[in-house]
Order: structure tokens, then C-alpha cells, then sequence
């Protein structure tokens, strides 16, 4: 006779099912595990016979075999102990194989039967409701995998707990969700003085989702700028709390199962690896770009990054996912994510300040830029100098807006862009492509004779001159205006190729 539990193999954020067969046959006395199993996996017919040697449980004298099917499907993880536990007792009689089969089942034993939570319960969570199947989870997974309330979530201490529950002894009562997580204490944006250029690129980014490049001497303020960013960006939705929740769940990063409404900020160190900002290691873990999914990327000291790191960020600033593929699995990432890089202008950072910049000046300034190719900084929406700000303002009382403010305005604008695209597939400006843009660009409209200057006298490539039309499509929301007009493509311009004196 064979049984079956069932559990699920993680590839990116998919949770693909597993079918855990037990058949227990006539011969020498042995314990396999076959299926293609790492070596967690492979170990975990130690941890289970222990936990059950715990339970005074002892296995027959007979042939024990657990398949993982499909065979050829990579299994990586230790949270198939509890499924290959459930199999085991369901063929023992000790469980109903009926109740068994009925459950997605994903958790790891130690050795004295003890559930310790996994990773990914979230994902696990969303197979078993589209399997129509319930879940059984470590309690320390519980509150994570309850927030899809589409299946039943079943939490347990131990694989005792389990045993009495599906015998019916002590039932366990369904797991309930965890709290909803929230920011607190942001930094707010009237803390900084002057920069009001800056500031204003800064709302357009959140407005519109779009990549921004800031450029300044070093104690300008580009990194307090940045750090006041997701003070003004709008909440996450339902929808992509829970796409974001799903890359966090894998990545192990929601803290007592809660969910957060904030968006991410990812502000990764730039001696970071490729793996570690494109995601990949063991089982091919999501890297920074796919943990900031809806939220921010910032990237300070850009030009410090490796060139191969650099370059890697142009496929998926285009794509919105990010495929990582190794020789035995392909596993893709969603990253549909808002770039904001930090920059000196020169190795010595003092370029614009003839006083202090090194000997080497202009030609460091080239040098220095330059790691950052043609192509990556063609996909930047907005690119703005931050220059020093003086003493004398240093010393002037604040009396720039709150982030209150700037985020009001910036949550209209999303607001009009969810209306706008209720029926596309796009979600903000910075998606914008196709006939939606060439409506923009209209024969009649008033701003085409500029925007066809500035294109031919600054040599606009074509996704240039798009993503001007994107960035002149969000300062017409922040304006309120239902259709794009010159002063709204002027700054957008202004944000690209700097002054508009010679056009």
C-alpha cells in the first residue's frame, strides 16, 4: 500500500506541489529517500525517525521508500520533514490517509518532534488554496501562511500536536494572521534645507515610479534625500503587499508573520556581489532588486559598484523580472522596482569646486562617470545635480514642506494613474509603452516642436525621448491636468539634458 502527503518545491516565488509517496515493502530494513533531494532533504529521514523514536514510535523491520514526485523536479529545503513524517504515519494507520492527502503539509522536526517554522509558508499557503487543499504549517509559520484566508491554516507546536489533532483527540484551532507591520518615525523631507530642485525630482520619482540620478558633492544630502523617500511614497495595495510578502516569505524577512503596507527600501552596501543584488547561492535565493519588488532600490556611491553588478540592472530596470539561470534550475523573480543611485561627481567628489578638486579635474570627472555605461544611464528618468548647501542656510529655520504634504500629493497622482490604467495591464507612468505613449506624442499636441528641438540638439535616443514623455505624463498628475502641456514636458526635459537655454 502507498501513501501519500503532499507538500511543494519552491521555484522563485512559485511553490510548484510535491507528492510524497510512502511505501513500506518486504526485505532488508532500510529508510531511501529518492526524488532528486538535496542534502537537507536526504537528511531528513534521521530527523524524522528521531522525532518519532520521541513519540515512541518505532518503524516496522521492512523496506521504507519516500518518492518526491515529479522525480525530476529539484527538491532543496528541510521543510519536507513534516510531509515524509505524515506519509510515514499514515502508513502505519496511525493517521487517516484521507486527512493526510486533504493537506499541503511543510515544516521542520528536530529531534525530539518539535515544528520549527520555514521559510516560504506564504507561497505554501497560496498552492494549497488553489488545490483546494488545507495547510499545515510550524506555529511559528502560522500567522504568515493565515493571511490567505482562501484555505484553512492549521498551526502545530509538535508532530504530536499533529497526531492528536488528525485523530481527532485535541483539535487545533485555525491560525490567525499576523499584524500588519508598519514604518514608524520616518525621517521627514522639511529636514532638509535647500535642494529644493532636488526635493521636487524626488516627488516626480515617487509619483511616477521613476528612476532617478542624483549627482553632488559629498555631504550634500543625496543619502538624506534618499532616506526620506519612502516617507512620501503612497501605501502598497493589497495585490502587491502580498507579491512583495511572497519574495520576503522566501527570503525570511516577515517578522512574526506580519505583512507590511510599506513599500520596501533595499539600500544594499556596494561591495555587494552580483548574487546578492541579482539573487542567486543556494536554491537560488532572490537578491536585493527582487526584495525592493514595489518598493526602492537605492544604490549609494553607483559608480563604486562592480561594472558587471551595474550592468546586470538593465535588463531587468526594462523588464520588471529578473530570470536567474544556473546549469540544473531557472527560477524568475519579479523586480518591478524604482532605482534611486547616489553619485560623486569625481573620485575626490569636489569636481565643481576648483578650490578643492584634485589636479586631475575635468578629465577624473570623465573617469569617474564613465564606470557607469551609456546604456544604464540611458534608463534613468531623472538626473539632478545636488549641489552644497551654505552655512547660512544651514543655519536658517526649517520651512520646507512635510512629508505629509509631498505625500498627499504624490498618492493623487497614483490615484489618477490606478484610474486611468483600471483597464491595462500597466500600474504607474513608468510602465507607460506602446499606443498609450503615442497618444501622448499626438501630431497637435503644443509641445512637440519643443520636444522635437531638445531630441535633435541633445541627440535623444528613442527611449529617451519616451521616457520624457513618462516623466511629463506624471508632472501633468502632480498638476492635476488631464492632458500634457509644454511646461509639464519643459521640466521633464529639464530633468534629462539639464538647462533649456540653447534649445
Amino acid at each position: 500500500m502507498v501513501t501519500r502527503a503532499y507538500t511543494v518545491a519552491f521555484q522563485g516565488v512559485e511553490a510548484r506541489e510535491v507528492e510524497v509517496q510512502c511505501a513500506m515493502t518486504p526485505g532488508l530494513p532500510g529508510f531511501s529517500i529518492v526524488g532528486l533531494p538535496d542534502k537537507a532533504v536526504s537528511e531528513a529521514r534521521e530527523r524524522v525517525r528521531a522525532a518519532l523514536t520521541a513519540m515512541s514510535i518505532a518503524l516496522p523491520s521492512k523496506r521504507i521508500t519516500i518518492n518526491l514526485s515529479p522525480a525530476d523536479l529539484p527538491k532543496e529545503g528541510s521543510h519536507f520533514d513534516l510531509p515524509i513524517a505524515l506519509s510515514l504515519l499514515a502508513s502505519l494507520g496511525i493517521l487517516p490517509p484521507d486527512a493526510v492527502e486533504g493537506t499541503v503539509a511543510l515544516g521542520e522536526l528536530s529531534l525530539d518532534g518539535n515544528l520549527i517554522p520555514v521559510l516560504g509558508a506564504l507561497p505554501a499557503a497560496m498552492t494549497a488554496a488553489e488545490q483546494d487543499r488545507g495547510l499545515l504549517c510550524p506555529a511559528g509559520s502560522g500567522s504568515e501562511a493565515a493571511w490567505v484566508d482562501a484555505t484553512r491554516v492549521t498551526a502545530a507546536k509538535t508532530l504530536g500536536d499533529v497526531v492528536r489533532h488528525y485523530t481527532g483527540q485535541v483539535p487545533l484551532e485555525p491560525a490567525k494572521a499576523g499584524q500588519i507591520a508598519s514604518n514608524t518615525g520616518l525621517p521627514d523631507l522639511a529636514d532638509v534645507k535647500g535642494q529644493e530642485r532636488a526635493k521636487r525630482a524626488l516627488e516626480v520619482a515617487a509619483a511616477g515610479r521613476h528612476h532617478l540620478l542624483m549627482v553632488g558633492t559629498p555631504g550634500s544630502g543625496k543619502s538624506m534625500l534618499a532616506a526620506r523617500l519612502p516617507g512620501i511614497l503612497p501605501p502598497l495595495s493589497a495585490m502587491e503587499a502580498l507579491e512583495t510578502s511572497m519574495i520576503h516569505s522566501l527570503a525570511g524577512l516577515l517578522d512574526a508573520g506580519g505583512i507590511s503596507m510599506d513599500r520596501p527600501f533595499r539600500e544594499p552596501h556596494h561591495t555587494a556581489s552580483m548574487a546578492a543584488i541579482i539573487g542567486g547561492g543556494r536554491g537560488a535565493k532572490p537578491g536585493e532588486v527582487s526584495l525592493a519588488h514595489n518598493g526602492v532600490l537605492f544604490m549609494d556611491e553607483f559608480p563604486e559598484f562592480p561594472r558587471t553588478v551595474l550592468e546586470t540592472l538593465r535588463q531587468p530596470i526594462e523588464t520588471g523580472e529578473i530570470m536567474i539561470a544556473r546549469a540544473n534550475n531557472h527560477v524568475k523573480y519579479p523586480c518591478r522596482f524604482m532605482l534611486v543611485a547616489a553619485a560623486n561627481p569625481c573620485k575626490c567628489g569636489y569636481l565643481s569646486e576648483p578650490a578643492r578638486a584634485c589636479g586631475r579635474a575635468p578629465i577624473c570627472g570623465d573617469d569617474y562617470m564613465g564606470r557607469i555605461s551609456g546604456p544604464l544611464m540611458d534608463r534613468f528618468d531623472l538626473r539632478v545635480d545636488v549641489p552644497p548647501v551654505s552655512f547660512s542656510d544651514l543655519d536658517l529655520p526649517s520651512n520646507g514642506e512635510s512629508s505629509a504634504l509631498v505625500a498627499a500629493r504624490v498618492s493623487d497622482a497614483r490615484q489618477l494613474q490606478l484610474t486611468r490604467f483600471a483597464d491595462t495591464s500597466y500600474r504607474c507612468n513608468a510602465d507607460l509603452s506602446g499606443a498609450t505613449l503615442d497618444d501622448l506624442a499626438a501630431p497637435d499636441a503644443d509641445w512637440r516642436a519643443l520636444l522635437t528641438r531638445v531630441a535633435d540638439r541633445f541627440g535623444l535616443s528613442a527611449r529617451g525621448y519616451h521616457r520624457v514623455l513618462r516623466v511629463a505624463r506624471t508632472i501633468a498628475d502632480l498638476d492635476g491636468s488631464t492632458d500634457v502641456r509644454k511646461p509639464h514636458v519643459a521640466e521633464a526635459v529639464s530633468y534629462r539634458v539639464g538647462a533649456l537655454a540653447p534649445v
